[in-house]
């Protein structure tokens, strides 16, 4: 096992990995950008390097800013979380060859899997089923049209290099297309430096359903369930919860060993996510693999009881997994809140500032991974998530009871958060039945009203 890991991110997740690693008794280095010297993961880790500038650019993605400090500090081994660079090939490359354990999937793997219209292509030679879509490159906006209609719309445009909502549009017509089309790939120049985009049919109202997958460099894979995360704005995830209400145990069972297949046709070793589209018919699709832990996992360890971090480590320290697929047994009922510093009423604008008061809830079942403190100063220059809030119970109906109990007790004084949003989206008569779908939000939550 490593006796000493550099954590290259910051927040929430940074102070995750850090408690993971002081469990294990393996030294902790954090790296911060200049306004983020008084953040709290540089408190807790035993060594903390500054690596420049506030700008994410010239400090938590400054490949050799990082690669320096790792070096500097003598640590064996990064773990990129999520976001960043945890899904940057190159880094992960760069950091095998500079002899640095990459905690996650090797570049290979990365590099298939983030590009969009190659991971379709390997999924539909492994039996994985894809939505129907065009799979070649697009030469223009004229062709990218003659293939939409050919696909039959609506239709989604997508970037290849893609990921967090970024880079995506959605045409109902010619029309709107040809907008579609430039200002996707004019987004996903500006966010990834890659223009080039897939089409694929546009399934309506959808589930977003993924399956959390751990695999080691032994040949063994295992999935953990799956997460809902159909409640979203905008293409991001505001709610999560799992098990899903929507799947039976059989249809549970068969995504569960399609996940799998799908991790295997990557070769694929630590930890990731198959994310699926499933229609109001239970048809399922590969829509995409996240190659990094996901910002909801709490909720898939609240159910299996297991430390997905700390086996990360494992894995990439090259120990076998100890867990096989009859192990894992899903049990009770979990919910994620996405606690952020912005403000409904205003289109959910960030609200960056310093937190003046603070309370936060507790009690059994209630766990919060957070990264804020009385007094700290929500950067403006990051995202805007302070908290996610995570409220376990034997079933969905003491999960939901436990998280409005919890949020009616989360305090933020100083800034705008969304924690009363969140309470009303738990009373929508269509969360507490468990029918919703990826449109709800947008759809029906009347957000001057939250």
């Amino acid at each position: 096992m490593f006796k000493k890991i550099l954590i290259a991110n910051r927040g929430e997740i940074a102070v995750r990995i850090i408690r993971a690693c002081r469990e294990m008794g393996i030294l902790t280095v954090a790296v911060y950008s200049d306004i983020d010297k008084e953040a709290l993961h540089t408190q807790l880790a035993d060594e903390a390097v500054c690596i420049g500038p506030a700008a994410a650019k010239d400090s938590y993605l400054n490949e050799a800013n990082i690669i320096s400090a790792c070096v500097l500090t003598g640590a064996e081994a990064i773990h990129p979380g999520f976001g960043f660079l945890s899904e940057n090939s190159k880094f992960a490359k760069m950091c095998q060859e500079c002899n640095i354990t990459f905690i996650g999937p090797d570049y290979t793997s990365i590099e298939l899997m983030g590009n969009k219209a190659a991971a379709r292509r390997l999924m539909k030679e492994a039996g994985v089923p894809v939505v129907p879509g065009f799979e070649g490159v697009i030469d223009n906006e004229d062709h990218g049209v003659s293939i939409a209609k050919e696909i039959g719309y609506p239709v989604m445009i997508k970037a290849s290099a893609g990921g967090g909502g970024k880079g995506i549009r959605i045409a109902f017509n010619e029309e709107e297309f040809r907008k579609g089309f430039n200002t996707a790939k004019a987004e996903a120049k500006a966010c990834f430096g890659d223009d080039t985009l897939y089409i694929e049919k546009f399934v309506e109202k959808p589930r977003h359903i993924e399956f959390q997958v751990l695999a080691d460099e032994h040949g063994n894979v295992i999935h953990l369930g799956e997460r809902e995360c159909s409640l979203q704005r905008k293409n991001q995830k505001v709610l999560e919860e799992a098990p899903s209400t929507f799947l039976s145990e059989e249809l549970r069972n068969e995504m569960g060993e399609i996940a799998k297949r799908a991790a295997k046709a990557a070769n694929y070793k630590n930890a990731g996510t198959i994310e699926f589209l499933v229609d109001k018919h239970c048809n399922y699709y590969f829509m995409e693999m996240n190659t990094r832990i996901q910002v909801e996992h709490p909720i898939t360890e609240m159910i299996t009881r297991v430390d997905i971090v700390k086996e990360q480590l494992k894995i990439a320290a090259g120990l076998p997994l100890e867990l096989a697929q009859e192990d894992i047994k899903l049990r009770g009922h979990a919910i994620e809140c996405r606690i952020n510093a912005e403000d409904p009423s205003k289109n959910f604008m960030p609200c960056p500032g310093k937190i003046e008061e603070l309370y936060v809830p507790g009690g059994m079942g209630i766990r919060l991974d957070s990264a804020a403190y009385c007094g700290y100063k929500i950067p403006h220059c990051y995202d805007s998530m302070i908290a996610k809030l995570i409220a376990f119970g034997q079933d969905r109906d003491e999960a939901i009871i436990k998280m409005k109990r919890a949020l009616g007790e989360f305090g933020v004084g100083g800034v705008k958060t969304n924690i009363d949003f969140q309470y009303s989206l738990l009373e929508q008569e269509e969360f507490l039945k468990g029918e919703y779908d990826t449109s709800f939000i947008g759809e029906k939550m009347v957000i001057g009203n939250a």
